[in-house]
């Protein structure tokens, strides 16, 4: 219960006091001495009463307080009783001297008691504040107190020392005051405290005043101050909150308030305004005094302020520690977490080389007993206390303090999380405690978070598995271990068995008659640990769902008691996993055997051939010429044609025969039995007759051309060597012409090895300077005037020899490698022609093939401009011929670069004219210049009269398109002047000259 203010002696001696004061003055002296003395001995009697009823923790300092009011009141007494005694007016010095001065030490020390309850509790710097204001003071007294009186040489020795003590001793009850303000505030007891030592100070100093100007009586000024002195002192001891000033109190930061700074400031300089006021009275008798009072109060500055940065640090150490475990403690995932994040903290808050003990304790729902801290005093406890166990502090560490994890400070003690124990000495608990409980405030949330995040998590899985069986796709079933009667159903089961599920029907009548003899043994051995899955086709209303069921027994499970059965639907998913094994055998594209599907077949067919000793065959099937069809037309184009092919095949073969495309356009047929090995070779002659006849698509035809590969058992021990032997045998037939079959036999071994080694040298030849261009002329019938040559690249090989172009083209076309060689080709026939004379209206043109390939490489048209940019060469001295596979090609692009480059002057010719598709509707469409006729028309005109009828049409054709024709071939002057006759204007041929080196077209050109 909270005491009152005002209490009934404290008014009793209020009233008193104020009686006694007023009498004072308006009594004769002697009356007026006594009632003087009465005051001081009822102030003496106030402060012992307000002891025994406030109860102060130490009743000590408030005794010695006592003690000194009542020898100062004995002085008074003995300085009355000389004065009336010893008829002395103003015994100055005298024995009543001695209790005056006596007065201070037991008011010193009391005055100290009352602070020494919160020495733990203040920072280092309030005493550096005190001085700095005590200096401030003590300089003032000196100047003009002091000063003017100690050098006085109509004094004594003695009457100097009592100037010099009475302000000192005042000085120094003044600043212990000072401290109590600074940590307690301006309580009543604080301020009435404050009251009683000015009026001390005041008193001595207008007594000691007129003391030493002769007065006798203290004159009224005195009177008041000393009537403040006693009765303020004893009010203080009166009022209630006198109690609290032997209490730990708060805290105390060094950052000093708007008061303490301006007093402070003053105390700072108070040096500086003493020394410009004596200055300004034209005298500096203190200049000494006043510097040396100067430096000391800069020292003591410096000392604050140095302090003050120090304690500032250690406060943004201490917040920053906080603010990291509180960062720790709100992301903590367990109780642990929390407990290594309060040790951590407070361990290192408590870092240093004061000895400390930490102890964390997270309640787990046990009682702890009450801790009484009956062998250590000076245990300070916040809001609860600690186990009993804990156990009195020991060694350096005699303090404890213990913060509660409780999320809120006043609720009750059952309501602790844990405790928070930190063993050390006084002063570092009272420094760390706003640190500690704020560690334990964040370490209780965390706690109840944890605790609020298990218990939301366990109600939240026992909704969701809830929700899982009432929502889940598949079905759960609880069925009778004995006569295996549904008795549960899960929702999903109306799902999957419609109005024929019903509770308390036999399982096994819901299951298909042919899967019921899997679920009966499935049922029965559901005891085991691991059960397996096994599928069941359930035919309840109707229709055959085909579900994985899984039996397991539940029977010792209380909550169970039966087996549950759980039913997952894959009728879907077994459905695909059957067209992923088809796929995985099957084509995509064609729906024909793949690869894996054709070399299991083709092993087991072998080995049942070797035991049987019948034959087997295989047939390596490779479309001809089938990249053209996807480079000019489109993959699109060449996936239909593809099907195509399959259906075909699939039409001629026999139905034990095993067709199958390996990849790309490669097929392979297997004829599982055959009675001898014409059967396979009768077999791959029909096949390839089937492919040479034209497929039509989209109106257009197509060629379906193919070379076959043929091997049998009786050249080959195993189904690797019978499919390799195909292989090599599929080569043979592709180098003798295309379009036919081939049979293996033992030299195509090293034939095909000639070639991938030929194919591997290619590659390197232009880089090593192999290859190298020979220039055939182009001369114009009439007069056989030269217009132009031919590049046509030669293979310099290194041990083959000089090779022409038909032996290593069609190897470089199977790959990349045409590339390199066109480019190489174009560059070095165009610098070539640039040597060539001069003469715009003379100088004959380049003509250089180009392959299909490389005419659809990206950047072509412009790698075209740039190589004769870089040769200086005028574009229409470029003649590019194309093939009459790219006339087929609906490709906008290619179109496109065809006509920039006859935009900017090259010329275009298609090559052999009339020997691969018919596509002379084509010629209206394509930018063309010239048409050549290939060496098959120009030879055989001379004896076939038809052969030469068709060859002229074909020139009044180029003629009405506005095409020259230049005749491939000419050998024969008979050829010629027929040619020449039909309006033929170019040829080139032996007639006129063989290729020539680069060095001999030139002296050609230029006789």
């Amino acid at each position: 219960m909270a005491r009152r203010v005002l209490t009934v002696p404290l008014v009793v001696y209020t009233l008193v006091w104020l009686a006694g004061s007023v009498a004072v003055f308006w009594v004769p002296d002697r009356v007026a001495d006594v009632i003087w003395t009465s005051i001081g001995l009822i102030s003496v009697a106030a402060i012992v009463v307000g002891v025994r009823r406030n109860r102060p923790a130490r009743t000590w300092p408030w005794l010695l307080i006592a003690t000194g009011v009542f020898l100062s009141i004995a002085g008074e007494a003995v300085y009355d009783l000389l004065t009336y005694a010893g008829e002395v007016d103003g015994p100055y010095p005298s024995v009543a001297d001695v209790f005056y001065l006596g007065m201070y030490p037991p008011l010193i020390v009391g005055m100290l008691g009352l602070s020494r309850s919160m020495a733990r509790t203040r920072v280092p710097l309030l005493p550096v504040d005190a001085m700095v204001i005590l200096g401030g003071l003590g300089l003032l007294s000196w100047v003009f107190l002091i000063s003017p009186h100690l050098f006085d040489p109509g004094l004594s020795l003695l009457q100097r020392v009592l100037i010099v003590a009475y302000p000192v001793g005042d000085l120094l009850v003044l600043a212990i005051v000072a401290r109590l303000v600074i940590v307690h505030g301006f309580s009543p007891a604080v301020v009435l405290l404050c009251v009683g030592a000015v009026g001390l100070l005041v008193a001595d100093t207008a007594y000691g005043t007129e003391q030493l100007h002769g007065h006798g009586q203290a004159g009224w000024p005195a009177r008041v101050a000393w009537l403040l002195c006693y009765g303020g002192w004893a009010a203080a001891a009166l009022h209630p909150s006198m109690a609290e000033l032997t209490r730990p109190a708060r805290v105390v930061s060094a950052e000093v308030c708007i008061g303490r700074q301006v007093s402070l400031l003053a105390a700072c300089l108070l040096p500086q305004a003493l020394l410009v006021f004596e200055a300004a009275r034209g005298r500096v008798p203190h200049a000494s005094a006043i510097g040396v009072a100067a430096g000391i109060t800069a020292l003591l500055f410096a000392i604050r302020l140095f302090g003050l940065l120090a304690d500032h640090r250690r406060h943004t150490d201490r917040a920053e520690i906080v603010r990291a475990a509180s960062a720790r403690l709100a992301s903590a995932r367990d109780v642990p977490a929390v407990r290594a994040a309060l040790q951590d903290a407070v361990e290192r808050l408590a870092a240093g080389n004061t000895p400390h003990a930490v102890q964390v304790i997270i309640n787990d729902g046990g009682h702890h007993d009450v801790f009484t801290p009956r062998d250590t005093p000076d245990v300070s406890i916040v809001a609860s206390a600690p186990p009993a166990d804990l156990g009195p502090p020991t060694g350096p560490a005699t303090s404890v303090l213990v913060c509660p994890l409780r999320l809120d400070e006043r609720g009750p003690a059952d309501a602790d999380l844990g405790m928070l124990i930190l063993r050390s000495s006084g002063r570092q608990l009272d420094v760390l405690q706003a640190s500690m409980q704020t560690l334990a405030s964040a370490a209780a949330q965390a706690l109840e978070r944890l605790t609020l995040t298990a218990e939301i998590t366990r109600r939240d899985s026992e909704l969701y598995f809830r929700a899982l069986v009432q929502n889940a796709a598949d079905v759960i079933l609880i069925v009778e271990p004995a006569s295996w009667r549904v008795r549960y159903a899960s929702p999903s089961a109306a799902r999957l068995f419609g109005p024929v599920m019903t509770l308390g029907r036999p399982l096994l009548d819901l299951v298909a008659p042919e899967c019921r003899d899997t679920a009966r043994d499935q049922l029965a051995s559901a005891k085991v640990d691991t059960p397996q899955p096994s599928d069941w086709v359930m035919a309840g209303d109707g229709a055959r769902v085909q579900v994985e069921a899984v039996c397991q027994d539940l029977g010792e499970e209380p909550a169970v008691a039966g087996i549950v059965v759980t039913l997952r639907d894959v009728t879907e998913q077994r459905r695909l996993q059957r067209r992923l094994t088809y796929l995985a055998y099957h084509d995509s594209l064609t729906g024909l055997a793949n690869r894996v599907a054709f070399r299991a077949r083709l092993q087991e067919v072998t080995e049942q051939a070797r035991g049987s000793g019948l034959l087997a065959g295989v047939l390596f099937v490779d479309l001809d010429d089938f990249k053209i069809v996807n480079d000019t037309l489109g993959h699109e184009t060449g996936d239909r044609l593809l099907r195509e092919v399959a259906k075909r095949l699939l039409a001629v073969l026999g139905p034990h025969d095993t067709p199958a495309r390996l990849g790309g356009d490669e097929f392979a047929v297997l004829v599982p039995t055959a009675p001898d090995v014409s059967s396979i070779e009768t077999a791959a002659q029909h096949l390839v007759a089937a492919l040479d006849r034209p497929f039509t698509l989209d109106g257009r035809p197509l060629s379906g051309r193919a070379s076959v590969g043929v091997s049998c058992t009786a050249d080959a021990p195993n189904a690797v060597d019978l499919l390799r032997q195909a292989d090599l045998a599929l080569y043979a037939a592709k180098a003798e012409g295309k379009g036919r079959w081939c049979r293996y036999d033992a030299s195509l071994g090293a034939d095909a090895v000639q070639r991938m080694r030929l194919r591997s040298e290619l590659e390197r030849a232009a880089a090593d300077g192999q290859l190298f261009l020979e220039f055939q002329p182009i001369v114009r019938l009439a007069d056989a005037v030269t217009v132009g040559f031919e590049a046509l690249v030669r293979w310099n090989h290194p041990t083959r020899g000089r090779l022409g172009p038909a032996e290593f083209i069609d190897i470089a076309e199977e790959s990349d490698t045409i590339l390199a060689i066109g480019t190489w080709v174009l560059r070095e026939a165009v610098d070539t022609a640039a040597t060539w004379q001069t003469n715009a209206r003379t100088a004959p043109y380049v003509s250089v093939n180009v392959s299909v390939r490389q005419f659809h490489a990206e950047g072509f048209a412009d790698a075209v401009q740039q190589t004769l940019a870089a040769a200086a060469l005028p574009a229409d001295r470029l003649m590019l011929e194309i093939t009459e596979s790219l006339l087929l090609a609906d490709d906008e692009q290619v179109w496109h670069d065809l006509g920039e480059l006859r935009r900017t002057g090259v010329r275009m010719a298609i090559d052999d004219f009339g020997t691969g598709y018919s596509a002379l509707n084509y010629l209206r469409h394509m930018p063309l210049d010239v048409l050549k006729l290939d060496r098959v028309f120009t030879s055989t005109i001379a004896t076939s009269r038809q052969q030469a009828d068709f060859v002229a049409g074909i020139i009044k054709l180029a003629e009405t398109m506005h095409l020259e024709v230049v005749a491939e071939g000419i050998e024969q002057p008979r050829e010629r002047d027929l040619l020449r006759a039909a309006g033929c204007r170019y040829g080139q041929g032996y007639l006129y000259s063989k290729p020539l080196s680069a060095e001999d077209a030139r002296r050609w050109q230029n006789p």
